[in-house]
């Protein structure tokens, strides 16, 4: 299918004319289906993932670099082997570097914008903008009356809030659960036609053309957003700088008590959302946005190509590009919960997936590497690569350096000897012991930070947490070479707890202001956005 719609422009820093999708929607469908499909791939390919494996050459590439490998490892095997693990800890130790300069960043300058309950309600409802949420769910029959109460909990005015329920065509139980849910509500259910690609961001390229709103935000099927969060969002653009285009709000889960892997998924994730991406923020480095509660001026989103229909993190990849259109993206005080995966084998397909979009995120940017230096600088560049693909790398490392390290332990074989020669042995130590144990501290000071001190537990336990990631890591380079657009489903509906019954924190609380029990001013909160 090849979409016939003209490519939208931007200019750097503002928004040209672009491509009006609801008049082409109501214009042409089929027009729109083909966008929604393919339109960043057609009109802008060189930011789209769908050619990274035209015609098989990314596996005739691989296999050609491993048979090179080999043949080097058996004429120079000790060469091979120290220029290897000197590349790897090198890589290594640069990703967890970055990882701890960023938590300090944001400790030290928390640029997470804070709308208190009063400021979010002051604002009138006449002086309100309509706002577009997009909710896409496929074979979720379970949960579709559960989001439906959420998005009616919202606190906007109903004639300005413009929900859409992106469901296949061909997903008959969820569309009928979906209009019984639906009745007597303003939700629109949404139809989306089948066609390839069968992902997240073709339905949402799709319901941005039927879209009324000014704003634009998603929510997962299982998501619970706190009532404010639109108000505050509204409030965050209007007082933030002109090339602020997208809010990410915060993410946490509501079943994190259900088992030992849910507390360390919310671990991880409040370290994710409360210390690392404002610490990107704080670098200036581009935010690989969360799949869910990115709250954008549709304005932008429209004119930068909406979301590319071929990669699976659909969401960091907008991030990256905004950055490199000169859009900044800042973190919004609010919290939505999300059900926390409880089950190992749902996790790791979800985590795989997420990997294999980091992964195509950065082969599609590292395209042209000079004009993603000239685009956004070699700092902001280098956070990049060390983030967006330091995040897969490190778990896929993981596995060989524990393995090198019980070879030693056991038998002490010279051969790895040889393979860490002093100055490189320090470095790997460094990583093993400091960055291990920093690590640890890390969740932990987050867990109490976070003012969830019962999580502290689990995160003292994380390295078999960390053995997970590289399984899902290892899957992910599998399927990036063999399946590289298959979208792995996630299963929801497993919690044991009801998101209903989790009372959402208020942004000004302690918990949601990290170390520095302070809030932001939003005149210079963006001095190092690109």
């Amino acid at each position: 299918m090849t979409a016939t719609i003209p490519g939208p422009t931007t200019v750097r820093g503002s928004v040209a004319p672009h491509l009006d999708l609801a008049l082409q929607a109501a214009e042409s469908p089929d027009a729109l289906l083909a966008y929604a499909c393919s339109g960043l791939a057609d009109n802008d390919p060189v930011f789209s993932a769908r050619r990274l494996h035209a015609g098989g050459r990314g596996r005739w590439l691989v296999g050609g670099a491993v048979t090179l490998f080999v043949v080097a490892a058996v004429i120079e095997p000790l060469a091979v082997g120290v220029a290897t693990s000197t590349l790897i800890t090198l890589i290594y130790a640069a990703a967890l570097v970055h990882r701890f300069m960023l938590m300090r960043w944001a400790i030290l300058d928390n640029a997470t914008i804070f709308v208190s309950d009063d400021e979010a309600r002051s604002l009138r409802d006449a002086d309100l903008p309509v706002y577009t949420v997009l909710v896409p769910a496929y074979r979720e029959p379970e949960v579709v009356a559960e989001v439906v109460r959420a998005m009616q909990g919202l606190e906007y005015p109903s004639d300005k809030l413009d929900v859409l329920l992106l469901l296949e065509a061909d997903d008959a139980e969820t569309i009928a659960a979906a209009e019984k849910a639906c009745d007597g509500t303003s939700i629109r259910i949404v139809r989306v036609p089948p066609a390839e690609p069968r992902t997240k961001p073709k339905a949402c390229n799709y319901g941005v053309g039927l879209a009324l709103g000014e704003y634009v935000t998603i929510y997962d099927a299982e998501d619970r957003p706190e009532p404010l969060q639109l108000r505050r969002a509204v409030i965050a653009f209007r007082q933030s700088p002109d090339n602020v285009a997208c809010l990410q709000a915060q993410l946490s889960y509501h079943n994190a008590d259900q088992n030992l892997l849910t507390r360390w998924f919310t671990c991880e994730y409040d370290t994710w959302f409360r210390w690392l991406l404002p610490g990107l923020v704080a670098s200036g480095a581009p935010i690989p946005l969360g799949g869910t509660s990115n709250h954008i001026r549709r304005d932008v989103l429209e004119s930068v190509g909406c979301w590319d229909a071929y990669n699976v993190t659909e969401d960091a990849d907008l991030g990256v590009r905004l950055a490199r259109k000169g859009w900044a993206v800042a973190i919004l005080g609010s919290v939505t919960f999300e059900e926390a995966n409880s089950d190992a084998i749902n996790w790791v397909k979800q985590r795989s997936r997420w990997y294999k979009g980091y992964l195509q995120t950065f082969l599609v940017h590292m395209r042209h590497p000079r004009q993603l230096v000239r685009e956004l600088g070699w700092k902001s560049t280098l956070g990049f690569v060390l983030f967006v693909a330091g995040t897969p790398t490190l778990a896929l490392f993981n596995p060989l350096f524990w393995l090198l390290t019980a070879l030693w332990w056991v038998a002490q074989p010279s051969a790895i000897a040889a393979m860490f020669p002093a100055p490189l042995y320090h470095i790997a130590m460094f990583c093993w012991v400091v960055g291990g144990f920093g690590l640890l501290y890390a969740g932990v000071a987050n867990a109490r930070a976070s003012g969830k001190p019962r999580l502290i537990t689990a995160a003292l336990v994380m390295p078999a947490y960390w053995a997970l990631m590289s399984l899902a890591a290892m899957k992910a380079l599998v399927q990036l070479i063999w399946q590289p657009y298959y979208w792995e489903k996630t299963t929801h509906g497993l919690a044991t707890t009801s998101a209903q019954s989790v009372t959402a924190i208020s942004p000004s609380a302690p918990a949601l202001i990290d170390l520095t029990d302070r809030t932001v001013d939003l005149s210079v909160a963006y001095e190092a956005a690109p």
